[in-house]
């Protein structure tokens, strides 16, 4: 298994980092969130997750050691794969899906692209309390979340900065999609993050 990886960053895409490591450039796929925290040529380390199937080997990244258990553990979940789990920590923080775990909050998990309302059902009864409890009382963290920003369009500015956009520019790419994300909110959904970046991305393009 590989633990984590460690070098200068070669290379950012939207939900892939290449970490240079003894001149090898090894693709990681991580969320929105934890490529918001590199930069191409500076050192990162990441901690890493090898999943292995029969026609490729993928490795997923994470901010920390943290992140990566919790990766793990949500895939102990059936019909719970890595792109599932890694959908799950691009739009809760580890100690939010505690939270949402221990408050049986199905709200908060259905707000991930793929889970709807039974399949969040299914995922509170079988990880309740396997991943342990959050740091913050579970009351704090509901009434923090209340009173935040919507997660996409934090999510969706810190991964426009981490591509090396200005903090401006990230935010009139965000103005420009949240019509998308409104109306995908609208029809019972949650905001396609993704989706959005693509299209942030194409504003700013058109833009320049």
């Amino acid at each position: 298994m590989i633990a984590f990886v460690s070098g200068p960053v070669a290379a950012l895409t939207p939900t892939l980092a290449v970490i240079e490591v003894g001149g090898v450039g090894m693709a990681v796929q991580c969320t929105p969130n934890t490529i918001a925290g590199l930069r191409v040529g500076e050192p990162a380390r990441l901690a890493t997750s090898l999943v292995v199937r029969e026609d490729s080997l993928t490795l997923y990244g994470f901010a920390d050691d943290d992140e990566r258990q919790v990766f793990e553990l949500l895939q102990t979940a059936s019909g719970v794969g890595p792109r599932v789990a890694q959908a799950m920590l691009g739009v809760h923080s580890p100690d939010a899906l505690r939270a949402a775990f221990a408050a049986g909050d199905a709200k908060a998990l259905t707000a991930v692209p793929g889970i709807g309302p039974k399949g969040a059902q299914k995922l509170l009864l079988e990880l309740k309390g396997k991943l342990g409890v959050p740091a913050a009382p579970v009351l704090g963290a509901q009434r923090a979340a209340a009173s935040a920003p919507a997660p996409w369009t934090e999510q969706l500015t810190a991964a426009l900065i981490g591509l090396g956009y200005a903090a401006r520019e990230a935010d009139d790419a965000v103005a420009a999609v949240t019509p998308q994300a409104e109306a995908a909110i609208a029809a019972g959904g949650s905001a396609p993050v993704p989706q959005l970046l693509r299209a942030a991305l194409q504003s700013l393009n058109r833009a320049r």
